[in-house]
């Protein structure tokens, strides 16, 4: 039986994100980064609950929202399990001495004045190869905010040259599910799509490796600088530091090169992890477990601790002990937590028709090809504020706009690239996003202690503006030469 139910006004819609953004602001202001040890997931919920009560009394049925919800988190599992993996591997390399080979070689190539600059570089070339931006924080991610820490460079701005290398190479990676995903919403194809968004994503790139270069002179400037030889002393007295560590780390790219799907590449990155600790770094265990009669035993216990929970290596180093620390699967559970709330909320919204309320009054704005492409652009950020996952923050606005930039002679490929340009580089910025949540747990950062420096992903969506305002490189469709806008 069909649903007696009315659509919803525009400023019934705004309520729920009203009152979710008014509580998030309250959250940060009274609990700063402890916000997202609980109180935001229950303010999502709350907000979803304010919307599904909103939507029951115009005739939406609980039934109706309660699919919604489940079809939302059923998006974000991949995410969940994945994050899952990413906190063993995080637990398996710590102990393995891969992650404090990582840093023990940064600290002796690199230096503040360019770390930020080859920070971003890594991360873009690791991203690329890799086509995913979390393998690559997760990785070699998690060693550079090591070696800054270790300099003395804020883990804010760290993180943001980080984040930033790590999401050009999400977006521009043939091998990332966003670059396809984003053609396929938009009707293009994929290299088409990734030779369009390389005319706005070239410059942004630039512009941000300009701007962390300059940071990084004025740290070379002022001298914040630790002094790094007890740093490396006590990385070499505590682990067997040597370059076969690095062996595992190239297998986990190759397989990823190789469509190996990152579930399996992230097991056997962990897997493969252990084994090294064990070949490697055998005297670890013993710290670990606390049994130092049986060698099986404390194995054992010490590789089920390093995959599962909470592990600290003890140097005497202050600053290394603070790197040597690591969560495993449980320190995600908090995020996953997070997820979740943000996927019930996401759900009621969208099974409610407030979201497309919404984007229905955004698109009716837009009277030019520049208020086109920032409408989607902002419909983009919108998505990942409410629905909370860079999947959802693409594949809507995508089918929402198809058709009207068409109809208006634009070539799907500008669609294409917006959606990249914003959906994909800005769901990092969002704590309660799939992307943020997940990215501020892996390198322990807060959110909004990285988000200032992503420059990369602030940059993108107002350079893809830009292009459109300024009618740089923008595509038309051979069948429809008299439909450009003014």
């Amino acid at each position: 039986m069909a649903e007696n139910t009315r659509k919803p006004t525009l400023a019934e819609a705004l309520i729920p994100i009203t009152f979710l953004i008014v509580l998030l602001s309250i959250n940060v202001t009274i609990f700063g980064d402890g916000a997202l040890d609980g109180s935001n997931q229950i303010v999502l919920i709350l907000s979803g609950a304010l919307a599904a009560i909103l939507s029951m009394r115009k005739g939406v049925s609980w039934l109706t929202l309660q699919s919604g919800i489940l079809h939302s988190i059923n998006s974000a599992m991949s995410s969940i399990l994945i994050l899952l993996l990413i906190g063993s591997l995080a637990g398996a390399w710590m102990i393995s001495g891969i992650v404090p080979a990582m840093i023990y070689y940064g600290l002796k190539i690199l230096n503040p004045t360019i770390l930020l600059v080859a920070a971003c570089i890594v991360s873009a070339l690791v991203s690329m190869a890799t086509g995913s931006s979390w393998t690559t924080i997760a990785t070699v991610g998690l060693a550079l905010i090591g070696i800054g820490k270790a300099m003395g460079v804020s883990e804010g701005i760290i993180a943001g040259a980080i984040i930033s290398g790590a999401y050009f190479g999400d977006k521009m990676s043939p091998l990332s599910d966003t670059t396809n995903l984003a053609p396929a919403m938009a009707g293009t194809d994929l290299i088409t799509h990734i030779k369009y968004m390389a005319l706005t994503t070239t410059p942004t790139l630039i512009i941000t490796l300009i701007i962390f270069l300059a940071i990084g002179f004025n740290y070379s400037s002022e001298g914040e600088i630790h002094n790094i030889d007890p740093i490396l002393n006590a990385l070499s007295s505590s682990f067997n530091i040597n370059p076969w560590l690095f062996t595992v780390p190239v297998v986990v790219i190759v397989m990823i090169v190789r469509k190996v799907p990152a579930m399996p590449a992230l097991l056997t990155g962990s897997v493969l992890g252990i084994l090294w600790a064990v070949i490697f770094q055998p005297h670890i265990f013993h710290e670990i477990s606390g049994v130092s009669n049986d060698v099986w035993k404390s194995t054992y216990i010490g590789g089920m601790k390093a995959l599962y929970t909470e592990v600290s290596i003890v140097t005497g180093n202050e600053i290394v002990d603070e790197l040597l620390t690591t969560s495993g699967m449980v320190g995600m559970l908090g995020t996953i937590w997070l997820i979740l709330s943000a996927m019930v909320f996401g759900g009621i919204m969208d099974a409610s028709g407030m979201l497309k309320r919404i984007t229905e009054v955004i698109i009716s704005m837009a009277n030019s090809t520049g208020s086109l492409v920032a409408s989607t652009a902002a419909t983009c950020v919108f998505f990942n504020i409410t629905a909370s996952d860079q999947y959802l923050a693409i594949v809507i606005p995508g089918k929402m706009f198809e058709k009207i930039y068409r109809e208006r002679g634009l070539a799907p490929e500008n669609l294409s690239r917006t959606l990249e340009d914003s959906g994909t580089v800005t769901s990092v910025l969002i704590p309660w996003n799939t992307c943020g949540a997940a990215q501020s747990n892996v390198l322990g950062v807060a959110t909004f202690s990285y988000l200032p420096y992503c420059f990369f992903n602030i940059i993108s969506p107002f350079m893809t503006i830009f292009f459109a305002y300024a009618k740089i490189k923008i595509a038309k469709l051979k069948s429809k030469p008299n439909s450009e806008l003014d």
